[in-house]
């Protein structure tokens, strides 16, 4: 990543890989409905996207994420599952709160730390 992605940035480039992953086309009334925002919000954030050339949207169409955006969210989908996975299973953390804090983490988490914890959940794994 060049420029620097704001953590809603990051959370509308998620949101929309994982309504494309479900639905074959994704609308901003489904981005809206899944990140609990108005559809106002949802299409200033598209703008930004679109201009920094991570998704594809005309005017009241469908909303596609570039290569660029695609790889952006599928990182930052890792991230979250790792996040998650960490939170809940090991920690025993409940659903609700380790998504959401998984959510938080995955923008400030540095790479070394995430190689770390991935290699910690191996282990933990491999040990059962």
């Amino acid at each position: 990543m060049t420029k620097k992605i704001t953590p809603t940035m990051q959370d509308y480039l998620e949101a929309i890989g994982q309504l494309g992953s479900e639905e074959q086309v994704v609308r901003v009334k489904n981005i809206a409905r899944q990140m609990n925002v108005k559809m106002p919000s949802v299409t200033e954030a598209l703008k930004t996207l679109a201009r920094d050339g991570l998704i594809r949207h005309e005017k009241y169409g469908y909303v596609q994420l570039t290569q660029k955006g695609e790889n952006i969210a599928e990182e930052i989908y890792s991230r979250h599952q790792t996040l998650f996975k960490f939170l809940n299973e090991i920690l025993r953390i409940d659903p609700r709160t380790a998504d959401e804090d998984a959510c938080r983490m995955e923008h400030t988490i540095s790479s070394t730390a995430l190689k770390k914890l991935i290699e910690f959940i191996k282990t933990l794994e491999s040990s059962d």
